[in-house]
């Protein structure tokens, strides 16, 4: 296969499912190091101030191949049963591209036993979905004339979500793009820029203490946008002296229900995943994540790679700490 029928997958594997106005979510790997990416209910949830950012570059060597950036800083208030956060992001895939910003806002609710902790949590931002026509090939003379300026269209957006922890496990689920569709349709615009769809997210996972040095970490994310195909990751890490995170994933398309308006023989999406991250200092964490495909277009890419920041401004006494873990399993 040729880079230019390479390029033309990539076009239909983000667009074909919805026509040709329906966007996906931006794929990205290190959703495990900071929730809010997901669910807006995860605001505040370290109750530590802190910032975390993240660049993704997808199947490098591909020309227009999706990269993805995101900053998202969060903290917590009134005694900690009120979490905030502010996202902001930047995606772009060939000629389409989207800046998003969202606040976040979280309230927790002790729920269950003593460790248990219910958080729910809403989100309202603002998308400029953009397409750049100079970087399209248009042959039907009845498309609209476009050509010259990345054309916009911004619209308004709202995520919510929920969360649940306790000492041993946790679980959330959560779903984005609400509004953003309904609103595209009376825009002139609406009909040829690709719109955010809504996805919908339930991830869920354990912490296993093996001794006061080694613990373990399995996770798992389903995705659903209700068309394109339904993607499961199955993770596992080991945290090793607080300091040390390393794990890996497998991510696949799954067929939980019947969709028609599904492409027919579609090739199954399917990676391999190898991450890292370690705490360089107290206040600072680095992280790297490398997915590779499963599929016969491996070797048509050198893989991807995401790199990601966390910094925390003030980090809470060992005492509190040691206390916090007592009561959630996700903490570190």
């Amino acid at each position: 296969m040729c880079i230019k029928k390479y390029v033309v997958f990539l076009a239909g594997f983000f667009c074909c499912w919805q026509k040709v106005y329906a966007q996906q979510d931006a794929q990205f790997t290190q959703y495990i190091f900071n929730g809010i990416y997901l669910n807006p209910a995860y605001a505040g949830y370290r109750q530590e101030f802190n910032a975390h950012a993240f660049y993704r570059h997808q199947w490098v060597g591909v020309p227009g191949a999706p990269e993805t950036m995101s900053l998202a800083v969060d903290g917590s208030v009134n005694n900690d049963r009120v979490g905030l956060a502010l996202q902001v992001s930047q995606d772009k895939t060939g000629a389409q591209s989207q800046l998003a910003a969202y606040g976040n806002y979280a309230y927790r609710i002790p729920l269950g036993d003593e460790t248990g902790r219910l958080a729910l949590g809403i989100g309202a931002g603002i998308v400029q979905q953009g397409l750049n026509p100079n970087e399209l090939d248009f042959n039907n003379p009845n498309e609209p004339d476009l050509a010259g300026a990345t054309q916009h269209m911004l619209l308004f957006d709202v995520r919510a979500g929920a969360y649940y922890t306790t000492e041993n496990w946790f679980v959330g689920f959560s779903a984005d793009n609400l509004t953003a569709q309904y609103q595209a349709k009376n825009k002139p615009l609406g009909h040829f820029i690709p719109v955010p769809k809504p996805h919908f997210y339930l991830t869920a996972g354990a912490m296993f203490r093996i001794n006061d040095d080694v613990y373990l970490k399995p996770s798992f994310l389903l995705k659903e946008d209700r068309a394109g195909p339904t993607n499961l990751d199955l993770n596992m890490f080991v945290l090793l002296k607080e300091v040390v995170w390393v794990g890996g994933g497998y991510r696949t398309a799954v067929g939980l229900f019947n969709k028609p308006e599904l492409q027919p023989g579609l090739t199954k999406s399917s990676a391999v995943v190898a991450m890292a991250e370690v705490f360089v200092l107290p206040e600072l964490r680095i992280g790297y994540a490398f997915d590779y495909a499963l599929n016969k277009y491996r070797t048509y890419n050198n893989g991807t790679h995401e790199i990601s920041v966390g910094y925390y401004f003030k980090r809470m006494d060992n005492v509190r700490r040691n206390s916090l873990r007592q009561l959630r399993c996700s903490y570190f």
